[in-house]
C-alpha cells in the first residue's frame, strides 16, 4: 500500500542524520500512524529490524536487568537473520510496553552503543512509563505522533502545492483568489468528516466514501473501546466510555464533572479523564491567567476543556451526519458543535515541536460578574498571541481586544473561514488567518 508522506517524515529524517543521535521513543495514541512511519524510515537505512515484544514475547529474555545491549543486538541479529551494523541498521522495537526491562534497555543504547539508530513505540505506552517515571531522563529523546494534519491530508491527494501557496500567502498576508480559497474550504469540510487517521484518510483517498470513512472510524472507536477493560482494576470500562463521550459532547467548554456521571464522585471521573489522556484519547486544555511566561506557570486546574483525538473520529461517535457539514453555510459550519475550535486546537497541538510534548493552554475572565474567554494562547517568537475562533467578521470581538490591550500583545489571529487579511482596532493588530491556514501563523511576519 502506498505511504503517504507527512511532515514527521522531515524530523525523522533530520533524526537519523543527526551525529548524536538519542534512541527515539514515538508517543502517541493507536493507529495515529507510528509503526508505519518508522517502517518508511526503514527505507533509509540497509538494513531494518522491527521486533514486536507482544506477539514475540519469546524475545523477552534477551531484556534482562543486567543487559549488555551490544549481546542483546547479537542474539537479535541471530534470531532474525538479519545483521546489526551501527550507522547501516535501524532496529524498531514496537510495543515496547509489554516488556519493562526493554523500556529500561534505551538507556544503555544511548550510553553503551550510541552508533546504533534505536527507535521505540508501542500501544498505551504511557501506561508503562507512568510506572517508571525516570527511567531514562536525558538518555532518550521523545517523539510525539498524532493523526494526520489537514496539510498531511492534502499532501496525501497530491496537492503539495496548494500547501505551499496559503503558506506564502499567510506569511506575505496576501488574500488568496478566490477559486483557490473556495478549494481549500471545501478540502476543509472534506476533512471535518474524514478526519487525520491514516486507514480512514487512505480509505477517503482510494474510495471518496464518507460511508467507508464512517466505518474506518467505527472500528477504530471498537479498538480504543474494547482496551477499556485493561484499566478495570482503576476504573469501570463503563464509566470510562461516558466520560469520553461526554468530552465530545463538551468539546469548547470547560468540563463539567457532573454532565459525564451525576451518580459517582469526581474522583472517579477525574481518574477517568487522567487514564484518556494518558491512552492519547483526549488532550487537556488548561486555563492559564497568561501574565508572562510559561503559561503553565499560572494554570487554574479547575478550568480544563478538552480535545478529542480526531474530528471524524468524533463524528462517527456523536453519529453526526454529513451534511451537517456539506449543507450549512460558512458561519453555521464554523459554529455547529464547536468542530471548528476542537480542529484550531488539532491544528496547534500538530504543528507543535513534535520532540517537545505540547501543552495547550485558553484564558478565561474569572471575575465574577464578567465575561470573556480566549480559545487559545500560542507562543510565537516568544511572545503570547492569542487566538479566537470567529464565524465571521460579524459578532462581538470584545475579549480579544481586551486581553490584548490588558497584555500588550503583540498582535491577536481571528481564525475563520475569511480570506487572508489583517487590521487594526484601538492600535492591536488582528491577523485574519483562515481555518484551513492555522499551520501557517509560526511562519508569519
Amino acid at each position: 500500500m502506498a505511504y503517504f508522506r507527512r511532515n514527521i517524515d522531515h524530523q525523522l529524517e533530520s533524526w537519523r542524520t543527526a551525529i548524536d543521535h538519542k534512541p527515539l521513543l514515538i508517543r502517541g495514541a493507536r493507529q495515529v500512524g507510528k509503526s508505519t512511519a518508522v517502517r518508511e524510515l526503514g527505507k533509509s537505512f540497509r538494513y531494518y529490524l522491527e521486533i514486536n515484544l507482544e506477539k514475540q514475547s519469546e524475545l523477552h529474555q534477551f531484556f534482562t536487568e543486567s543487559i549488555d545491549v551490544k549481546r542483546t543486538c547479537q542474539l537479535l541479529s541471530v534470531t532474525t537473520g538479519i545483521p546489526i551494523v551501527p550507522g547501516e541498521t535501524l532496529l524498531f522495537i514496537d510495543e515496547i510496553q509489554e516488556c519493562a526491562n526493554a523500556i529500561k534497555a534505551l538507556r544503555y543504547f544511548r550510553e553503551d552503543y550510541p552508533e546504533l539508530h534505536v527507535i521505540a513505540a508501542g500501544s498505551l505506552l504511557e501506561f508503562a512509563l507512568e510506572d517508571l517515571p525516570s527511567f531514562a531522563v536525558g538518555r532518550i529523546r521523545s517523539f510525539y505522533l498524532y493523526p494526520f494534519s489537514f496539510d498531511d491530508f492534502l499532501s496525501a491527494q497530491g496537492l503539495d502545492a496548494l500547501i505551499e501557496f496559503k503558506s506564502q500567502a499567510v506569511t506575505g498576508n496576501t488574500p488568496l483568489p478566490e477559486p483557490i480559497h473556495n478549494q481549500l474550504k471545501d478540502q476543509l469540510r472534506t476533512f471535518y468528516l474524514v478526519g487525520g487517521m491514516p486507514e480512514a484518510v487512505k480509505t477517503w483517498i482510494s474510495k471518496k466514501d464518507f460511508l467507508e470513512c464512517g466505518r474506518v472510524h467505527n472500528d477504530i472507536l471498537d479498538t480504543y473501546l474494547q482496551d477499556f477493560a485493561k484499566y478495570k482494576k482503576r476504573v469501570s470500562p463503563d464509566l470510562l466510555r461516558q466520560v469520553l463521550r461526554s468530552v465530545t459532547l463538551q468539546v469548547g467548554t470547560k468540563f463539567i464533572f457532573s454532565q459525564a456521571n451525576r451518580e459517582v464522585p469526581a474522583s472517579s471521573i477525574k481518574e477517568c479523564l487522567h487514564l484518556l489522556t494518558l491512552a492519547g484519547l483526549i488532550t487537556p486544555v488548561k486555563h492559564t491567567a497568561a501574565n508572562g511566561l510559561p503559561l503553565g506557570a499560572e494554570e487554574n486546574p479547575k478550568f480544563t476543556k478538552y480535545l478529542f483525538l480526531d474530528l471524524g473520529l468524533m463524528q462517527a461517535m456523536l453519529s453526526l451526519p454529513a451534511d451537517r457539514i456539506f449543507l450549512a453555510n460558512d458561519s453555521d459550519f464554523v459554529n455547529k458543535g464547536a468542530t471548528s475550535e476542537m480542529f484550531a486546537g488539532l491544528e496547534l497541538l500538530k504543528v507543535h515541536d513534535c520532540f517537545v510534548k505540547a501543552e495547550m493552554f485558553y484564558w478565561q475572565n474569572t471575575d465574577k460578574g464578567t465575561q470573556g474567554e480566549i480559545d487559545y494562547l500560542s507562543v510565537i517568537d516568544g511572545k503570547i498571541i492569542p487566538i479566537e475562533v470567529k464565524a465571521s467578521t460579524k459578532g462581538s470581538m470584545q475579549s480579544l481586544y481586551g486581553f490584548m490591550s490588558k497584555h500588550a500583545s503583540a498582535f491577536g489571529i481571528r481564525t475563520s473561514l475569511e480570506n487572508i487579511s489583517s487590521f487594526v482596532h484601538d492600535g492591536n493588530t488582528i491577523k485574519v488567518v483562515p481555518l484551513y491556514a492555522l499551520s501557517s501563523i509560526n511562519k508569519g511576519e
